[in-house]
């Protein structure tokens, strides 16, 4: 049986101490601040990020350098015979396309991941990584299964302001002013390899109710049925933990049965939106 390593980006929420926990290794995602580089989990904590975007500090993201890759891949195949490298969504990063064209110079030897998915959701594709491994699938394998299986997830996003969406340019200063009069609670959705515009909320709790019935939607037009032996049901928020605390609460009364996992967003996606997002997400269990 082949030694397959497990690596992923710091945009699946995985941290680096969890990672040597569950044996696998994580690209730390670069963040140019104020002229300065930082490196997600290495010396830039969630904390300290959530302090300089609050105090309207420029935040550029950018996609780990090819010589950082590179350097990884060479260490780990003196110890793995193969490597599945499971990068954030392609449609948000082009770090993906650069380890595909990376990953032509190891002949076979490293298997890049795009299945279209960004924190909890790539997060859960690491999981399955790890279980398919230990079932004695090749590298090509697992790559092969996962990327089947993209389509398999959806995260729904509230955000709590349209500060970040128009300092992005993503929204109009007019739109975000008269989001921003009306009250109105921006629902997104990441479902594939896109960040879209779902719905509009006039408060949280209808923001709440939009998501809940999205995901049962999905469980039951998408995903086979709404099961705890068919579905794995998460939640994530940036920098808003009682809120995601409370969130699960509900959840776990409107889907009796259901463990809920909560994990912080991705930052390369709060970056964008802002602090005070909560975000429900929803996978099909992966069969192994």
């Amino acid at each position: 049986m082949k030694k397959i390593a497990i690596v992923t980006d710091s945009n699946s929420g995985i941290t680096q101490d969890e990672a040597s926990e569950m044996g696998i290794y994580v690209v730390p995602m670069p963040f140019t601040i104020d002229n300065l580089d930082y490196y997600e989990g290495i010396n830039l904590t969630q904390d300290e990020f959530y302090e300089k975007l609050m105090n309207d500090v420029d935040i550029m993201t950018s996609q780990p350098s090819p010589d950082s890759i590179i350097s990884l891949w060479d260490g780990l195949l003196k110890e793995y015979d193969e490597i599945v490298y499971i990068p954030m969504s392609s449609g948000l990063s082009g770090s993906c396309q650069t380890a595909y064209m990376l990953a032509t110079d190891y002949d076979d030897k490293v298997f890049v991941v795009d299945n279209q998915r960004i924190s909890v959701t790539q997060r859960q594709s690491v999981t399955d990584a790890i279980e398919l491994a230990k079932t004695g699938k090749s590298g090509s394998e697992i790559r092969d299964i996962l990327i089947e299986d993209k389509f398999n997830s959806s995260i729904y996003i509230m955000l709590d302001t349209l500060r970040y969406l128009k300092k992005g340019g993503r929204i109009t200063p007019a739109a975000a002013a008269l989001g921003e009069l009306l009250k109105l609670k921006p629902v997104l959705q990441i479902q594939g390899e896109k960040l879209d515009a779902f719905a509009k909320a006039r408060t949280i709790s209808q923001g709440k109710s939009i998501m809940i019935n999205a995901i049962r939607k999905d469980a039951e037009e998408r995903f086979g049925g709404m099961s705890p032996d068919n579905i794995k049901l998460m939640i994530a928020h940036s920098h808003n933990n009682d809120a995601a605390l409370e969130f699960s609460e509900m959840l776990k009364a409107e889907f009796p049965g259901f463990d809920v996992i909560i994990n912080p967003l991705s930052l390369s996606v709060s970056c964008h939106i802002g602090p005070g997002s909560l975000a429900v997400a929803i996978c099909k269990i992966l069969k192994i």
